[in-house]
């Protein structure tokens, strides 16, 4: 599955490392890591409920123009990860507010953690944040409630 898949309330996808994304060591860069973090966020979004496009038109019409933007986040490095690993990138709800999810999100080889972070990501319309709507934090919650 290209986008991964959400089990027990959490998403998880598969992602190689390649050559582009270690430095001259042949260990991840740091900041790739955001990178696949942030395909996790976005596929898990992508798979939330099962109409996907209705989930998303309903948002649109709730809030013209909207987005989803990253607030704050906090990373613990763990463990390296190196060129041809395969990794899980795992997301799962922690907490769904007015305008806002915190996301918890691991990056895994086999049963090792490498990295642990939590993501706090705001929803934006009309450059201002605005109150998540209906469908999505009902899809959000469900998820929620499931881990």
């Amino acid at each position: 599955m290209l986008d991964g898949a959400i089990r027990d309330g959490k998403h998880v996808m598969q992602v190689r490392v390649y050559y582009e994304d270690t430095d001259f060591t042949g260990i991840v860069y740091h900041a790739n890591y955001l990178r696949f973090m942030e395909r996790g966020r976005t596929n898990y979004l992508r798979l939330l409920g099962a109409d996907q496009r209705a989930l998303f038109a309903e948002a649109e019409n709730e809030a013209p123009g909207f987005a989803f933007v990253v607030r704050a986040m906090q990373i613990d490095y763990l463990k390296p990860a190196r060129m041809d690993d395969v990794l899980e990138i795992v997301t799962m709800p922690v907490e769904v507010r007015g305008a806002s999810i915190t996301l918890g999100q691991e990056v895994r080889r086999g049963g090792d953690a490498l990295i642990e972070a939590k993501v706090k990501v705001a929803f934006v319309s009309g450059g201002r944040a605005r109150p998540i709507p209906k469908a999505l934090r009902i899809a959000m919650k469900a998820d929620q409630d499931a881990t």
